[in-house]
């Protein structure tokens, strides 16, 4: 796998992850992830972090501190450590790391920036979804996320995300409860046409900013894929 590495040092690895790469197993999907390529290419960092569960198995998520969905692209950081982990896994905790995404949605956003402060649950219609809308199931966690517009027509609009807090699919669950679900999602919005000449999910992992142990502050930045830069050409 050609995975590009935007900032390395002792601690961690942040890396531009391409849409269609698994962060890690998931306990189903046979293909590589990236947390294969990291042992490939970084052996030490084998069983650093925390292992999740799935149907009662333990799966090694090794160095892996948050993820990005299959199909979403862009930065993600990596722990070398375990102490690095434990830093970055606080400040996560704690809302101490900054994280901006853009998108594609689906309509035209009225408000050029507003915050989306909706709570999420599961969904009561699929055991793969979650919900910020009314009749959601199970215990209502905080969910808050900031958006700007940056680009629109009257059928699409592109939009600078920032999520305070770190839920499941929260980017992809609040712009669905406001009616504007993200281009191509087809968990979310399967009975959307797919636009702007996506064929995945129209999000992207633009930045992250977080500290390192010793407090310095590290920024790292991806460049747009190819299919956001042609999706932009059209939204005119």
């Amino acid at each position: 796998m050609k995975i590009q590495i935007l900032y390395e040092n002792n601690e961690v690895i942040v890396v531009n992850k391409p849409a269609g790469l698994l962060t890690h197993n998931d306990g189903k999907d046979k293909n590589k992830t990236l947390t294969d390529w990291a042992l490939e290419r970084y052996p030490k960092i084998k069983n650093v972090g925390e292992p999740s569960r799935y149907r009662g198995n333990e799966i090694a998520r090794h160095g892996i501190a948050h993820r990005l969905d299959r199909e979403t692209s862009g930065v993600i950081v990596l722990a070398k450590t375990q102490e690095s982990f434990l830093n970055l896994k606080k400040q996560f905790q704690e809302r101490k790391i900054t994280k901006i995404y853009n998108a594609f949605v689906y309509g035209e956003i009225k408000k050029e920036k507003d915050i989306i402060n909706r709570p999420i649950g599961k969904s009561k219609s699929d055991f793969r979804k979650w919900s910020a809308q009314r009749g959601a199931r199970g215990d209502l966690r905080e969910a808050i996320t900031y958006y700007k517009v940056l680009k629109k027509n009257k059928d699409f609009s592109y939009v600078e995300v920032s999520p305070k807090t770190g839920r499941t699919h929260q980017i992809r669950v609040h712009f669905k409860a406001i009616n504007h679900p993200v281009v191509c999602d087809k968990l979310y919005a399967p009975k959307h046409i797919c636009g702007l000449g996506f064929e995945r999910l129209a999000l992207h992992a633009k930045s992250l900013e977080f500290s390192l142990i010793n407090g310095e502050v590290i920024f790292a930045e991806s460049e747009l894929p190819k299919d956001f830069k042609y999706a932009l050409t059209l939204l005119t």
